[in-house]
């Protein structure tokens, strides 16, 4: 079934335009920010997160857009302004360069374009200040794709510049370990905790114990989610994403293995909602806005997806099991061609031997 299913991720990864509009949505974004006078006073770093960041993306549906999540971190102090006042600094800025295409949100200020979307996310450093590594680290974080970065070799080769130390410190996690930033939240009216780096690094590191299936594991079962379940909203996003992560196991060979197992466990789990606590901030439940009805519902497709999977990877035949994995992903998902049976063949070839008899006689 691997080039089945390579096929299939095909379809369902960012087409090329899509891929160059978020790019040159992003690029032109963050340059706008960088050269920003008034932002420059205030303005840290720049880096990328969310599901296009770490690989995790799948195409949209017909006539909406891809997004992606821009970083924006700060010296803002959170004593002297509140997480609405924090947002409106940037108003004057988005006016200026994005006039009647922007919105306030809860925590960010969204940006849609004629093919992409931008969720613009400020945040602040608690010391004020990234240390001149990080900020590199950051740099190069936010240029590279997470399925190419499953071995060090294709890093090495991409930054040929870099030594070995250095290469070795980015793919290391140990090398993550700093604080995590603050996100002014104007609904709430208070500043929280949030650590999209430490997602990235984790993602990295799993995509790297799973032979670097584990990102496709995550694109194939949101594919699952949002097409075949389209009345269904919650959970998406992040907390599926890291209850994907939860329980895909280590060390699977390939990406039908993956989902398979992935099912399981999450039936394993039990219909009740999980404590899922964020990567770098323990204390942060990233379930906490799923509620236990939306997750009962959720629980009991995973359990019937769990029986499809697991039929089609046990299947014998090609087309037996593409048959299921269809059923269960879409038309997404190509058929093999339907051999005939056994029983089918004999009586055929029995026919033809008796009308050669016959024609012979």
């Amino acid at each position: 079934m691997e080039t089945y299913f390579k096929d299939f991720l095909k379809e369902i990864r960012l087409e090329d335009e899509q891929k160059d509009a978020l790019v040159n949505a992003h690029t032109q974004l963050r340059e706008r920010l960088e050269d920003d006078a008034q932002l420059g006073e205030i303005l840290v770093s720049t880096f990328l997160q969310g599901s296009y960041r770490r690989s995790t993306i799948i195409k949209p549906a017909a006539g909406q857009s891809s997004d992606v999540d821009v970083v924006v971190v700060t010296n803002i102090s959170e004593e002297e302004y509140s997480p609405a006042e924090a947002l409106d600094l940037f108003e004057g800025f988005l006016e200026e360069h994005y006039p009647e295409q922007y919105k306030r949100q809860g925590r960010s200020w969204g940006i849609h374009l004629p093919n992409a979307d931008i969720d613009l996310v400020p945040t602040s450093a608690p010391s004020e200040a990234l240390s001149q590594s990080e900020a590199a680290r950051n740099e190069v974080f936010s240029s590279l794709d997470i399925e190419s970065m499953a071995n060090r070799d294709w890093l090495s080769k991409r930054y040929g510049s870099m030594t070995a130390s250095a290469v070795d410190s980015i793919m290391d996690d140990d090398s993550w370990k700093h604080e995590p930033l603050r996100i002014p939240d104007r609904e709430a009216g208070a500043w929280e905790s949030t650590d999209p780096l430490s997602q990235i690094s984790w993602t990295v590191d799993k995509n790297a114990r799973c032979s670097g299936h584990y990102v496709n594991v995550v694109k194939a079962i949101k594919w699952w989610w949002r097409t075949q379940h389209p009345d269904r909203k919650y959970p998406k996003g992040y907390p599926l994403e890291h209850l994907i992560g939860d329980c895909c196991p280590d060390g699977i060979a390939s990406v039908a293995e993956g989902v398979v197992r992935t099912f399981e466990s999450i039936v394993e789990l039990g219909p009740n909602k999980p404590f899922l606590s964020d990567r770098g901030i323990p204390s942060n439940n990233v379930m906490e806005r799923v509620s236990q009805g939306d997750y009962s519902a959720f629980y009991e497709c995973v359990v019937e997806a769990a029986d499809l999977a697991r039929a089609a990877f046990d299947s014998e035949d090609a087309y037996s099991a593409s048959e299921k994995w269809r059923e269960l992903f879409g038309e997404e998902f190509p058929l093999a061609a339907k051999l005939e049976s056994k029983t089918a063949f004999t009586a055929r070839a029995g026919a033809a031997t008796t009308l050669a008899e016959a024609n012979f006689a």
